[in-house]
């Protein structure tokens, strides 16, 4: 029955408009859609609740963030694999797919190494979307967030995406092969810490985690390595094992990073728009060449006053802010 007062033109015109409005949404971050088998993917621009985001490879990816759970139970990941909340998994909005990261918990100093293999989060402001059980072996299960650090593995990295496009350019169906029938990733790598000082130390493992194969362990490629050996041409298994390391932790506030420059006097135009917000320019000394000067908003005492940051840098009409742990 139509509702009073509307005619059947008006009812027209707005199914209309939410079929545009549908529409609209599909160009949109879309998840768990179907199963199209394993495969290597990048993907063009797209826009979802955080924003507009731009996916490429990124090798040497080291970024610091929020972490949020992804609540994903069921359905495909991005690149065609099953969604399993209990893998050790994770989503990124822009890095290649499937990549293996670090992902550190800087509070604790607990890291693991996931694969992420899917978009993500949808939140705004926050940097990766970790599967509840990264989330237990991290430490922060009941936290809705915490602070992270996540650096891709180069070498596994390439290599996972020379195998999968090799595959895909041979014309073969990029199916996941059974976890048991490849070897297990190796130990992720902690960060460079001074001489003298335990830079990483493996946990013994947590109660319910599984173990993963003993005495075949897939080494790095050598940088140097005149022929591929048997251990680097093995996939890299679907299923990476659950490892705990435990890292220096490094507490600290949060910013809002409303820009990066290559050069000093963009950085400055910026940082004079956002004077009223408490801008200023920051250097680090391993930043790329393109991002040596940073226009960061802080320190900030809470997720909560990181966001409502955000929303003040928004309405300055600043787009691609966002939220950073020092």
């Amino acid at each position: 029955m139509n509702r009073p007062g509307l005619s059947g033109a008006a009812l027209a015109g707005a199914a209309l408009a939410g079929l545009v409005l549908a529409l609209a949404g599909c160009a949109g971050l879309q998840r768990g859609s179907k199963p199209g088998g394993l495969h290597y993917v990048i993907g063009p621009p797209y826009e979802d609740a955080g924003g507009w985001h731009y996916p490429r490879a990124q090798f040497d990816y080291d970024e610091t963030g929020l972490a949020v759970p992804d609540t994903q139970q069921h359905g495909y990941t991005e690149d065609g694999e099953s969604i399993d909340p209990q893998a050790m998994a994770g989503a990124h909005p822009t890095l290649q797919l499937p990549a293996i990261a670090k992902i550190t918990n800087l509070d604790t100093g607990l890291q693991v190494l996931v694969r992420i293999n899917d978009r993500g989060p949808e939140q705004r402001g926050r940097l990766v979307g970790l599967t509840p059980r990264v989330f237990d072996l991290l430490g922060a299960a009941g936290q809705p967030q915490f602070r992270v650090r996540v650096q891709v593995v180069e070498a596994e990295s390439r290599r996972l995406a020379a195998q999968l496009e090799s595959r895909g350019a041979a014309g073969e169906p990029a199916q996941a092969a059974p976890a048991a029938a490849v070897a297990p990733a190796p130990a992720p790598v902690a960060a460079a810490a001074p001489k003298g000082i335990v830079q990483a130390e493996q946990l013994a493992p947590l109660t319910g985690a599984q173990q993963s194969v003993k005495g075949r362990t897939a080494a790095a490629l050598p940088k140097a390595a005149a022929t591929t050996t048997a251990a680097e041409a093995a996939p890299i298994p679907l299923r990476l094992p659950e490892q705990v390391f435990r890292v220096p932790p490094r507490p600290g506030p949060l910013y809002v990073e409303a820009g990066t420059f290559g050069s000093l006097q963009y950085a400055t135009i910026l940082q004079a728009r956002l004077a009223g917000l408490g801008a200023h320019t920051a250097t680090r000394y391993d930043a790329p060449r393109d991002r040596a000067y940073r226009v960061i908003i802080g320190p900030l005492t809470s997720a909560a006053a990181a966001d409502a940051m955000l929303d003040r840098t928004a309405a300055l009409g600043i787009a691609g802010a966002r939220i950073v742990a020092e």
